[in-house]
């Protein structure tokens, strides 16, 4: 399906299946941002000169996403709903960064073996917030 641009969709079926299509492509960036932070956490350890929570670097992500957010056009207040996602995302990335970094210490792995760790079970929703 050729993807419809706004004013070309005459109905809300064709508005939901453009939506549709968008979520299913975000879904798919964000598995793909996922695969380079359980990278990330791995380099990390490897390295041991780092934790999970690199403060200059969250700003940099949330400034870099508020510009092109609003070089994208869009209004204020959903250049502040793209900078409030990232965030949320970020403290997600950031607890499951700490919760292996934290396990690979713990069970005294290398870096070769630290891929084998399962994904954590704990509240990411906390982390989020120590982002802000």
């Amino acid at each position: 399906m050729t993807p419809k641009q706004p004013l070309d969709c005459t109905s809300m079926e064709h508005v939901r299946a453009e939506i549709d299509r968008i979520d299913d492509v975000l879904v798919s960036l964000i598995a793909e941002r996922f695969g380079y932070v359980d990278r990330a956490w791995q380099l990390k350890r490897a390295a041991g000169n780092e934790g999970a929570v690199v403060p200059w670097r969250i700003q940099q992500v949330i400034d870099r996403v508020s510009r092109q957010a609003a070089s994208h056009g869009l209004p204020p207040e959903m250049v502040d709903m793209v900078e409030a996602q990232w965030r949320n995302m970020l403290g997600w990335f950031i607890q499951y960064e700490e919760e292996k970094l934290r396990a690979s210490l713990e069970n005294g792995l290398d870096t070769g073996d630290a891929h084998d760790l399962q994904a954590p079970q704990t509240d990411a929703k906390a982390a989020a917030k120590d982002v802000r």
